[in-house]
C-alpha cells in the first residue's frame, strides 16, 4: 500500500514538473526584428538630418496659413464649377477604366499566379515532383514583379512619350501596375480558399478548369470583390496623381491652381476630390458588409477572410452595386473613348521598339554606382521615416475613427453628441489626408520644410496616415467586443480594459497593416521625387524626361531590388506574427 502511495506520489510530482512552462528565451526572432527595426529609424533619422541642423524654414508659415485660410471660402464661380465638374467626371472615368481593365489582368494574373491552379493542372506531379508544378508557379510570380515595383506614375511618364496626352496613356498607366498588384492579391485569395469542393470535383473526373469555375471561383468571388472594390478606391487616388503629369483630371487642375497660388480654386478641387473618395468609401464599406467581408484587406486571418460564402447573392445592395458598376463602366468608357488601336499602329511599335533597344545594356560606372548607393538609402530612409508617422498616428486615430468604439454599448447617452463628434472629425481628417495626393503635401510642406528627403517623408506619412487609419479602424471595428466587455462586467478600469481586453488583440494586425504599407510605399516614393523630394524617384523623372534609357533601366534596378527587399523582410515579419498568433 505504501509503495503505490509513493508511486502516485512521484507521479504527480514529474507531472507538475512537465507541465511548468519554460520561460521564452530573449534571443529569438521578434528581439531580432526588434532591433533591426530599431536601428533602421534610428539610421534614417541620421539620413533625414533630424539629429542637427535646421530643418523648418519659417519665412513659410504665412503662405500655409494663407493656403488654409481659404479652405473656409473656395472659388464657387459658375464658370470654374464647369471645369471642376468635367474634371471630376475625367478623374472618375480614369478610375473606372483603369480598375476595369487591371481587374481583368489581374484575374487571368491571379489564377496564373495560384499555387492551387498548377496544383489542379498538374495533378500527376503533385505529390512526386513538386518542383514540376512550382516552376510555372515561380515564372509567373517573378514576372509580376517588375510591373508592381514600377509605379503608375513612372508608367504614365513612360507611355506619355509613347502615345502623348491620351486617355489611353492614364489607362495604361493605371491598369499595368494596379493588374500585377491584384493578380498577387487575387493568387493569395485563391491559395486560402477552403480546397474541399475543387478536390471533390476533381476527384469525380472534371477538367481542372471546370472544377476552377465551379468548386473555388464561388467561395472566393465575395473577396475578389470585395477587394476589387478596395482598387477601385485606389484607383481614384491614382488617377488625380496622373493628373499632375498632364492627364487631366482634377490632379492636373490642383496642379495649375497652386502653381499661380489661386488657393481658393484649389480647395475646391479638394471638396470635389473628397466627394469622390467618400462616395467610393461609402459604397465600397455597404457592399463589403453586405458580402460578409467588412475589412478591405484581413492580413494574418486567412480563416476568417476566406471562410466566408455569398450569401447576399440576392440582396439589392449587392445587385445594385453591379449593376450601377457595369453602367457606370460604359458611361466611362463612352465619355473617355480610348483608342486602343494605337497600340498597333507602325508608329507606336517602332517607339516601342526603340524604346528597348536603347534601354540596353543598362548603363552603370563606377560614379553613377556610388550616387545610386546614395539615393536608394535616402528612398528607403524615407519610407522608413513615412510610416513611423504614419503606423504612430494610425494607431493613435484608429480607436476614436472606429464607429461605436467610443461607445461600445450605446448606453452612455450623455456622452453621445461629443463621442460622434470626435468620431465625425477623425474620420474627415483622414478622408482629407489619403484624398490630397502625395507631391501636392510635398509641395505645400516646401514651404515651411527645407529641400530633401524631410518633406518627402513627411507628405508620403500623411498621405499614407489617411489610408492605414482607415484599415486600423476598420479593423477595430471588427473586433469581437465579448473579451472587452467580460473584463468591464468584473469591474476593471476603462484603462486596464483597453489595455488587456483591445490593444493585444489589435496591435499585431496594425503591425501587419504597416508592414504591408511599407511594401507600397517604397513605391510610392517616386511620387514626391517627381517634385523634387530627392530620392531615386527624383533621378528617375529626370531620366524620363532628358530620354536617358540605359540609365534609367538601371535606376529601375536599383529600385526593383529595394521593393524587393522590403517586400522580403515585410512578408518573413509578417510571417512570424502568423505563426505567434498560430501558437497562442
Amino acid at each position: 500500500m505504501t509503495g503505490r502511495l509513493n508511486q502516485a506520489v512521484e507521479a504527480n510530482r514529474q507531472t507538475a514538473t512537465v507541465s511548468l512552462p519554460r520561460r521564452p528565451s530573449l534571443l529569438n526572432r521578434g528581439t531580432f526584428w526588434g532591433l533591426l527595426f530599431g536601428g533602421l529609424v534610428l539610421w534614417s533619422i541620421g539620413q533625414a538630418g533630424l539629429a542637427g541642423g535646421e530643418v523648418v524654414n519659417p519665412g513659410g508659415w504665412p503662405l500655409v496659413l494663407q493656403f488654409f485660410r481659404a479652405a473656409v471660402r473656395p472659388d464657387l464661380n459658375p464658370a470654374f464649377l464647369a471645369v471642376v465638374l468635367k474634371a471630376t467626371l475625367v478623374t472618375l472615368a480614369y478610375a473606372v477604366c483603369g480598375v476595369a481593365l487591371s481587374t481583368g489582368l489581374g484575374f487571368v494574373g491571379g489564377i496564373l499566379a495560384s499555387e492551387v491552379w498548377w496544383q489542379a493542372f498538374l495533378p500527376a506531379n503533385r505529390q512526386k515532383h513538386r518542383l514540376d508544378y512550382r516552376v510555372p508557379w515561380l515564372v509567373v510570380r517573378a514576372g509580376m514583379a517588375l510591373p508592381r515595383a514600377i509605379h503608375e506614375i513612372i508608367w504614365g511618364l513612360f507611355f506619355v512619350n509613347i502615345l502623348g496626352l491620351v486617355p489611353l496613356t492614364a489607362l495604361l498607366a493605371i491598369a499595368i501596375p494596379f493588374g500585377a498588384i491584384t493578380a498577387k492579391v487575387f493568387s493569395e485569395i485563391l491559395d486560402e480558399t477552403p480546397r474541399r469542393p475543387l478536390e471533390a470535383l476533381l476527384n469525380s473526373g472534371a477538367s481542372p478548369l471546370t472544377a476552377f469555375i465551379y468548386g473555388l471561383l464561388p467561395p472566393a468571388f465575395p473577396n475578389l470583390l470585395s477587394y476589387t472594390f478596395y482598387r477601385f478606391e485606389c484607383s481614384i487616388r491614382a488617377a488625380a496623381v496622373l493628373g499632375i503629369i498632364g492627364a487631366g483630371g482634377l490632379g492636373y487642375e490642383i496642379l495649375l491652381s497652386l502653381q499661380s497660388l489661386r488657393y481658393e480654386q484649389m480647395w475646391t478641387l479638394f471638396f470635389a476630390l473628397f466627394l469622390l473618395n467618400g462616395l467610393a468609401d461609402m459604397w465600397s464599406g455597404a457592399l463589403r458588409r453586405r458580402l460578409g467581408s467588412a475589412n478591405r484587406i484581413e492580413l494574418n486571418q486567412p480563416s476568417r477572410l476566406f471562410s466566408r460564402s455569398l450569401h447576399g447573392g440576392q440582396d439589392w445592395v449587392v445587385k445594385g452595386s453591379l449593376g450601377g458598376a457595369v453602367g457606370l463602366l460604359a458611361f466611362s468608357f463612352w465619355y473617355l473613348r480610348p483608342n486602343f488601336t494605337r497600340l498597333a499602329e507602325p508608329r507606336t511599335v517602332q517607339l516601342l521598339s526603340d524604346a528597348v533597344q536603347a534601354s540596353f545594356p543598362p548603363r552603370i560606372t563606377a560614379g553613377e554606382m556610388g550616387l545610386l548607393m546614395g539615393l536608394s538609402a535616402q528612398t528607403l530612409a524615407m519610407s522608413v521615416l513615412a510610416m513611423v508617422f504614419a503606423g504612430s498616428s494610425g494607431i493613435l486615430l484608429a480607436f476614436p475613427a472606429a464607429r461605436g468604439f467610443l461607445l461600445p454599448d450605446g448606453s452612455h447617452r450623455g456622452r453621445l453628441w461629443w463621442g460622434t463628434g470626435i468620431w465625425f472629425l477623425t474620420r474627415t481628417g483622414l478622408l482629407v489626408a489619403r484624398s490630397i495626393p502625395a507631391p501636392i503635401w510635398a509641395l505645400i510642406l516646401l514651404y515651411i520644410l527645407f529641400p530633401g528627403l524631410l518633406p518627402g517623408a513627411v507628405a508620403l506619412g500623411v498621405y499614407t496616415l489617411g489610408i492605414l487609419g482607415r484599415l486600423m479602424a476598420e479593423m477595430v471595428e471588427n473586433l469581437d467586443k465579448r473579451p472587452l466587455l467580460a473584463l468591464q462586467v468584473q469591474g476593471a478600469p476603462a484603462g486596464q480594459s483597453f489595455l488587456y481586453g483591445v490593444l493585444p488583440r489589435t496591435l499585431p494586425g496594425f503591425t501587419a497593416y504597416i508592414l504591408y504599407r511599407w511594401e507600397v510605399c517604397i513605391r510610392a516614393t517616386v511620387m514626391v521625387g517627381l517634385v523634387g523630394a530627392g530620392g531615386l524617384g527624383r533621378l528617375l523623372t529626370e531620366q524620363l524626361s532628358s530620354f536617358d534609357h540605359p540609365g534609367m533601366m538601371t535606376t529601375l534596378t536599383f529600385y526593383l531590388a529595394l521593393t524587393l527587399l522590403v517586400d522580403l523582410v515585410s512578408t518573413s515579419v509578417r510571417r512570424e506574427l502568423r505563426g505567434r498568433e498560430s501558437k497562442a
